[in-house]
Order: C-alpha cells, then structure tokens, then sequence
C-alpha cells in the first residue's frame, strides 16, 4: 500500500510540475503579445492616421514638397551677392503679383565686371539687350540661391559671357509668400516676361533644375498658350511625378509599398495640386531641349532623365532635343554638373544651335 501511495504522490508531484512549467511559459509569451500588440497599434498608426494628418494638415505636404524654410545656407545676407564673389551682381525685388515680392540677382557678363562696380539696377537692366544671351535659371526646392550649386551656375554661365537671372520663388529666401505649383509658374512666367520686355533680340533661354524643371515646363506650356516659345530650355535632373516616387515627400513609399493603398488614401501631392506634369508638358513644347542628368544622381535615377528624352524627341524630334548624361564614377549626384570641366562647352553649342 505504501508503495502505491508514493506513486500517486510521485505523480501529483510531477503533474504540479508540469502545471508550475506551463504557468511560466504562459508568463514569457504574455510580454511577446504584448509586443505584438504593440507592433499592430503602430502599424495602425502610420498607415492610417499619417494620410490622414496629412489631409488635414496641406501646409505640412506643402512643407516637405518645397522645403522652402530651409534657408541654407545660413546666415548670408541675400542682399549682397558680393559677398559670394559675384561681385559683377546686383540684388533686385520684382514684385510677380500683388502682395508677392520675389528677390532676383541679375549677374551680368563677366567680361563687364569692372563696368559693373558700383552701377545702379537702370544700369543692369539696359545691359539685357546688349546682345548677349540671358539665361534664366530655376532652382530646386530647399535653399536659397545663395545655394553653392546655384552660385555655380551663375558663375559658369557668365563666365561665357552670358547674363544670369536667378529668383528665389515665392516663399523661398527673402522673397514674400507661400510656394504653390501655380505660384511659382506665375512667378516663372513674370521673370520671363520682364526680361523678355528688357532684352530686345537677345536669346532668352531657361535653364531649369530639378523642381525647377516642373516650373520651367509648366511656363512653357502656358506660353504656347498665348504663341510664346522659348528660345531654349535646359533641364537638369529634371524630375516627373508621373513615373517616379518623389523624392522630398517621406510620406509616399507606401503607396508603392502596398497595392491598392492610394486608392483608400489618394497621393497627397496630388490633393495639395503639387503635380508638375513634366511628361505632359514635354508632349507639347516646341522648344530646342537640352537635358542634363548624372548617372549617379542619388535623387533622379537616370532611367527617368532617358524616359522622357524619348518622349520629348518623339514629340519634336532627335535634331531639337538632346540629352548629355555624366559618368557616374565623377561623383556629381543631383547637384554637382556645374563642377564638369566640359559643361561650358556643352551650354555653348546649345546656345550656337539655337
């Protein structure tokens, strides 16, 4: 009897063993679903309520597709492009409409730099029609153009022996307002209208990078509108929301992330009316095309760049519309084609085509 009164206590033993086991694994699993749940509840959070925040908030969209408050670099006084050793330029304030001042340096030839010191801006504007080409260059978002890149450019071109014309659109730099697409094509359209009516015979072309290549394509389309044409247009890491992700919106992997996605949630780029329909309008200009794009160019894949050469050729055709690309082993990515030693050489014999 004795030994069958140890075999059950034996057993009873080992069950509270088995039961004392299962009470701690239940105990480690519980932090794992707590985990999960954890895991769930932010998932819910960034795919449900970010698009959401994003409708109710278009100045935050605004904000990251323009990224105008950034005004880098920092603490340069716009007002003075001498500071920057464009000492043969003058700071302007053109006013695009009403309420909208917009600040333009206008860098003249570099051959004229010892004519230029100390010259007032009636003296800069009667320069326009000397005969020499004016090339009006249209940024990128982020920045001023007090930015490297864009000092570059300005060099480059008037070291050619061209004029510059460089606006921060409105809400960028010291220029007044806030950046929408149909304000900076109004701002676009001003420029070009107000140097066109300074320039006499002189060949106005515009050069457009990257945002800007949206900008400087939209004026064009509404200039052909009114039988304008541009006499040029160079487009450098030109960009088109209509095949590509876009860059400066953080918010937009997860509509190719997950199918089907926009369809609860529309783009918000396109709720906000930030399009820039670069494809489109390349189906209807009419202008001689320059394209300029780095093959590294970590912001624009190249492909993009080839894409809508094709369909700015197909539309005109091989004579009119060309594109240089830039080996990748230079180094250059998005902002950096002003650096190449053969890109003066390259802007001359567009100009020499036109």
């Amino acid at each position: 009897m004795r030994k069958r009164v140890d075999t059950q206590e034996n057993s009873f033993s080992a069950a509270s063993d088995v039961q004392g086991t299962a009470g701690v694994q239940r105990k480690e699993r519980a932090p794992s679903r707590w985990s999960l749940k954890r895991g769930l509840f932010a998932i819910l959070i960034i795919f449900i309520l970010a698009p959401f925040t994003l409708k109710i908030l278009p100045e935050l969209i605004q904000y990251l597709v323009y990224t105008h408050r950034v005004s880098v670099p920092f603490f340069v006084d716009l007002s003075q492009p001498a500071d920057l050793s464009l000492n043969h330029t003058i700071n302007m304030y053109l006013t695009s409409e009403k309420g909208i001042s917009l600040g333009v340096w206008h860098t003249v030839p570099e051959s004229q730099w010892k004519e230029a010191q100390g010259k007032d801006l009636a003296w800069y504007q009667n320069t326009l029609s000397d005969g020499s080409p004016v090339f009006i260059y249209f940024h990128g978002n982020t920045g001023t153009r007090a930015a490297p890149h864009r000092v570059g450019v300005a060099k480059v071109l008037s070291a050619l022996g061209y004029h510059v014309l460089v606006p921060d659109y409105r809400g960028f730099g010291d220029s007044t307002g806030e950046p929408t697409e149909a304000g900076l094509s109004t701002d676009a359209l001003y420029l070009y209208n107000w140097v066109k009516k300074r320039s006499g015979s002189s060949l106005v072309v515009i050069w457009g990078h990257s945002l800007g290549t949206g900008v400087a394509t939209n004026a064009a389309v509404k200039l052909l509108k009114q039988g304008v044409v541009f006499d040029g247009v160079m487009l450098e890491g030109a960009f088109n929301s209509a095949r590509q992700n876009i860059p400066v919106n953080p918010f937009s992997w997860y509509y190719w992330t997950f199918p089907g996605y926009g369809y609860f949630f529309p783009e918000p780029w396109a709720n906000n009316k930030v399009v820039f329909p670069t494809e489109e309008n390349l189906k209807k200009m009419k202008s001689p095309i320059l394209f300029l794009h780095a093959e590294d160019d970590h912001l624009v894949p190249i492909q993009v760049a080839q894409q809508m050469y094709e369909v700015a050729a197909s539309a005109q055709n091989a004579e009119r519309v060309k594109l240089v690309s830039f080996d990748g082993s230079l180094g250059y990515l998005h902002n950096g084609l002003y650096r190449d030693p053969h890109l003066p050489d390259i802007i001359k014999k567009f100009v020499q085509s036109l």
